[in-house]
């Protein structure tokens, strides 16, 4: 996990302690400058694709047999309409927001997680958009959702950091 968090950046946040966690992740694209941490979550999720639509739908049907909340994934939203904190964003709570910074945290019974969007600027009109995620497991349930999610995870935040690189290209 130190390997991972040598790529995040200083500012990052996380859901616990690092020796804590059972899931770290980090990745990181260059977009144009200056776009605020909302414009780059909204373009990472303004197009998702069908199979990862299709995973959302498998994860709440499997997912309510255990009680588990659905979160019928992603939707397009509007940069301008600006949560505050403790407000949803698709499926996650908004824990803290400023123009170089998001954070987002979903906790339950059997997982807390947080995903940090990161700015920082590079000069020339350039930023680097890094996205981290942190996972918590609690109990068995915790630890079976993570089994497929942990190796999918990856691929699908590569995927949508290509989207904001669509929208805000260099």
């Amino acid at each position: 996990m130190s390997r991972v968090l040598a790529l995040a950046p200083d500012s990052v946040r996380l859901v616990a302690a690092a020796d804590r966690l059972a899931f770290l992740h980090c990745d990181a694209v260059q977009i144009a400058a200056p776009v605020s941490a909302l414009q780059a979550y909204c373009a990472m999720t303004s197009d998702i694709p069908a199979w990862l639509a299709s995973a959302f739908r498998v994860r709440d049907f499997v997912s309510r047999w255990f009680n588990v909340a659905d979160i019928q994934g992603f939707s397009p939203r509007s940069p301008e309409q600006v949560p505050a904190v403790g407000e949803r964003l698709d499926f996650f709570t908004v824990e803290a927001i400023s123009e170089s910074q998001l954070v987002l945290a979903s906790r339950d019974t059997h997982l807390a997680v947080m995903v940090c969007l990161d700015l920082e600027r590079l000069g020339d009109g350039v930023q680097r958009l890094s996205v981290t995620t942190s996972v918590q497991r609690f109990n068995t349930f915790g630890r079976l959702y993570m089994l497929p999610v942990g190796p999918a995870h990856g691929p699908i935040v590569k995927r949508m950091l290509r989207n904001a690189v669509a929208v805000f290209p260099v």
